[in-house]
């Protein structure tokens, strides 16, 4: 594998790995072939946005040659020719899990048909829906004659098109046609023989309509492969204190439909004229990452593969709320007396909007102030602060607009939430706002209460069904007076430019978190150093700091156990003769996405628990407005613990995460019960008893 020349291993390459787990699940005969077919779009998906993202970064760091060694990666060239490489091999891969998947289904007599495998009556259906949803979709690029280039959007797919005749044996011409998947499903149901199902993708009824579509211009011959191009994501934002930030915004998302590409993939049975004149037409160079692929593009639509068609999908455990916050209740007089923290997905979203719904309609609360990052589509956290304005309270929400792909809708809920008189924050200049919190002020008969709570995740009531994450509800004196010093920072933070150094009990970025941290690992060391046992216990998407990851070093060295649960991206080497076994680390794809983050700290026998929205990557700690929260309340400490005891624990959807990033499973010991850590979970938290 590449190697890094510091102690750490390249986060890119590392990145790869992770979606080749993903890849993994997509592969495993024990998963059902709905939920295979959902990892392979997650695995499309994933790469899609690293191309969009990383990969145009490291072509930019090409450019800047030198001055991009000062604090980039030091060899971008040979980083991108290994992700070349491995995105090559991965793609034979997917190609093969692909065929087996398909090979799975036909046992199910479940059959995706392409337009020359179609009956007869199936032919006479794809010709009506061509004629009755699709034809007027269409508007064809005869690219042959277009004055420029054409412009091909990035997450769109095209059917490229020679369209030839058998009278002239030398007329031949391109065409495109963009796939309308955006208006129309992507897979159809065809009306199938009994006992079987039939799909037919979106593009092969147009492959099947091209006579229909090009006969009247003479054509009798018709060829269409699929192509898609991937650009480059970055928004160059100046950040220059008295850049109008919308304007720039709004420039970077037009300039994002005009980025370079980062990436060409196409059928690799594509007509090799065809090829070389899409190569030249379009501007591509080598350094676009050409790559050959299947018939079938933009499998993130897989994701989204009709469920209707099985009849013995696995169901999801549905989350369940709270013991403590179930309705009819009133939660701000529960957390008054307790705090209370919601494990997502297992416990129910519905608490927090239910939090908020109380906000808006009793009488005695005075404001809401509160962070957004993504939003749900149909946000319910959005219809709640809108009624709160309505019923008189002051609302304030900061809004991130530069949460990446979710900037034009976060433009939108802008543009609706200051039309109805909430009180909009854009955040910082130069930093994104990632955290995620909330604080409530109500006076009642001359006393004044605030709550608040702290989550590891978005804001969103969709992506936490899906999303693991912790929300922890308070009234803590302490932590509410550094939610205080954050807002007041956020809303205006050159007024009031020292409120994050002056935070006491919560690590918040881009100020005192990597110290904290660190301040909290050198306890363990030191402990250790006293011959005392010693450990530290981090949860985490991804873990890159440099900082950091040396610090974990010196504590594994010194005798501190150190136990990781990282679900993407581990910079760290795990093994290393001066650590023996204590440093070890796991990563847990499975159906639910580990998004949280939790870092437990032994300080001999006293646990230091935290919750946060940071990662441990440079962005996160130095470049971000971020929140971490100790956990004060027992119980919830060792709710915590006993939840990462579980993964730790995980031999069904563990990998190790070792220096050669083999993803290996973990391996169930003979006298060790099977762990599959979602499921455990789920019944550790149902059967949980609480003291009401």
């Amino acid at each position: 594998m590449l190697k890094s020349t510091k102690q750490i291993i390249v986060r890119d390459i590392s990145w790869l790995a992770f979606n080749a787990r993903v890849l993994q699940e997509a592969s495993d005969p024990s998963n059902h072939v709905h939920d295979r077919l959902r990892f392979l779009g997650i695995f499309s998906n994933n790469l899609d946005e690293f191309f969009r993202v990383r990969v145009a970064a490291l072509n930019k760091m090409v450019l800047l040659g030198k001055a991009a060694k000062m604090h980039l990666e030091a060899n971008p060239e040979k980083i991108l020719k290994k992700i070349q490489q491995t995105v090559i091999t991965q793609q034979a891969e997917f190609d093969h899990t692909y065929a087996d998947i398909i090979a799975e289904l036909g046992k199910e007599n479940i059959f995706i048909k392409n337009e020359k495998q179609l009956s007869k009556k199936q032919k006479d259906y794809v010709t009506r829906y061509f004629d009755e949803k699709v034809r007027t979709q269409l508007i064809p690029l005869m690219i042959e004659t277009m004055p420029h280039a054409p412009l091909l959007r990035d997450k769109s797919i095209y059917l490229a098109c020679v369209l030839g005749s058998t009278r002239e044996s030398m007329v031949q011409r391109y065409a495109l046609i963009e796939i309308p998947t955006k208006v129309l499903p992507r897979f159809v149901i065809l009306p199938s023989e009994e006992g079987h199902t039939d799909v037919v993708l979106l593009e092969d009824i147009i492959r099947f309509n091209l006579p229909g579509l090009f006969a009247p211009f003479g054509f009798d011959r018709f060829l269409g492969y699929i192509i898609k191009v991937t650009r480059d994501a970055e928004l160059d934002i100046d950040n220059d204190v008295t850049t109008n930030l919308l304007d720039a915004l709004e420039k970077g998302l037009k300039n994002r439909k005009h980025g370079r590409a980062t990436r060409f993939v196409y059928d690799r049975h594509i007509e090799p004229s065809l090829l070389n004149y899409l190569v030249r037409r379009l501007g591509l160079t080598k350094k676009d990452n050409h790559i050959p692929g299947g018939r079938i593009h933009n499998f993130k639509d897989f994701i989204d593969f009709p469920a209707s068609i099985f009849d013995n999908l696995h169901q999801r455990n549905n989350p369940f709320v709270h013991p403590l916050l179930k309705q009819p209740c009133r939660i701000m007089d529960i957390i008054e007396k307790k705090d209370v923290m919601l494990h997502l997905p297992y416990h129910s979203f519905d608490s927090v909007i239910d939090f908020l719904r109380e906000a808006a309609i009793d009488p005695f609360v005075q404001s809401i102030k509160i962070t957004c990052y993504r939003l749900a589509k149909n946000s319910k956290v959005i219809n709640a602060l809108i009624n709160a304005v309505r019923n008189g309270k002051e609302v304030m929400v900061v809004l991130e607009l530069r949460a990446r792909f979710d900037e034009e809708a976060n433009l939108r809920w802008k543009a609706q939430l200051e039309e109805e008189g909430v009180k909009v924050v854009l955040g910082i200049h130069d930093m994104k706002v990632h955290a995620k919190i909330c604080l409530i002020k109500k006076r009642e008969f001359n006393k004044t209460t605030q709550y608040c709570f702290v989550s590891t995740g978005n804001l969103n009531e969709n992506t936490a069904r899906y999303y693991g994450d912790h929300c922890l509800f308070t009234t803590n004196k302490k932590i509410i007076g550094d939610l205080n010093r954050v807002f007041d920072y956020l809303e205006d933070p050159i007024k009031k430019p020292n409120n994050l150094r002056n935070c006491k009990t919560l690590p918040v970025s881009p100020t005192s978190m990597r110290n904290v941290m660190l301040a909290n690992i050198e306890k363990e060391i030191k402990v250790a150093r006293r011959k005392k046992p010693a450990n530290v216990t981090i949860k985490l998407n991804s873990l890159v700091d440099e900082v950091l990851i040396e610090k974990i070093y010196l504590a594994a060295k010194a005798g501190v156990k150190v136990n990781m649960v990282i679900r993407g991206i581990c910079c760290a080497y795990t093994q290393q003769k001066s650590f023996k076994d204590r440093l070890k680390a796991i990563s847990i794809i499975d159906d639910y996405l580990e998004h949280a983050r939790v870092f437990v700290f032994g300080n001999d026998n006293v646990p230091q628990v935290y919750i946060s929205s940071a990662d441990w990557m440079v962005r996160n700690l130095d470049h971000r407005v971020e929140v971490a929260c100790p956990i004060f309340d027992k119980i919830i400490q060792q709710e915590l613990i006993e939840i990462l005891n579980i993964q730790l624990a995980e031999n069904v959807k563990g990998r190790i995460l070792d220096n050669e990033q083999t993803n290996n499973y973990v391996q169930k010991q003979e006298d060790s019960p099977e762990v599959r850590s979602q499921v455990a979970i789920y019944n550790y938290l149902k059967n949980k008893q609480y003291n009401h």
